[in-house]
């Protein structure tokens, strides 16, 4: 499941219209959602969203912002969160993933720096991730590449569509 999130997640930040001569439709840049994860492994899995798809990836030329909710049912929703068990927090926060920052594009290459994120870890200084990238027409494959800490094992694809 953390894969998954974490493969939903960078796959929002991977709309840069830096890559110079290219048309519009062939940009990075846009509102993007997953549709599709796949993570490899002894096992590989892949998962289809289903709709409503719970996701959203905004990329400007500099900067990208995501949000996903990685649940497997609704969340429950708190009437009063002053009154929430620690239990119901975690029900309802614990999947809900956000984060925002800047990217740069070099080659086929997305590296993502987190400025705000609901993880703290996220944020520590000289946190990245590197994804690889395949752009056709309207639709966005990202394929976890590196992080800080190094290669990514059993790296996590992205499939996502354009929606504006």
């Amino acid at each position: 499941m953390t894969r998954y999130l974490l493969a939903v997640i960078v796959a929002g930040l991977l709309i840069p219209d830096a890559i110079a001569g290219q048309a519009k439709s062939s940009s990075l840049k846009g509102v993007w959602q997953a549709v599709e994860v796949t993570m490899p492994g002894p096992t590989t899995r892949t998962i289809t969203i289903p709709e409503p798809r719970p996701n959203l990836t905004v990329i400007t030329a500099r900067h990208y912002s995501r949000v996903q909710v990685e649940a497997e049912g609704p969340r429950p929703a708190i009437a009063d969160m002053a009154k929430a068990s620690a239990d119901e927090m975690r029900a309802a926060w614990g999947p809900f993933y956000a984060e925002a920052g800047t990217y740069e594009v070099s080659g086929n290459l997305i590296t993502m720096r987190p400025v705000a994120a609901k993880n703290p870890a996220a944020m520590t200084p000289g946190a990245f991730t590197t994804w690889s990238y395949r752009l056709q027409n309207n639709t966005l494959w990202v394929t976890a590449e590196r992080n800080q800490n190094g290669a990514i094992a059993n790296p996590v694809t992205v499939k996502s569509v354009r929606v504006e």
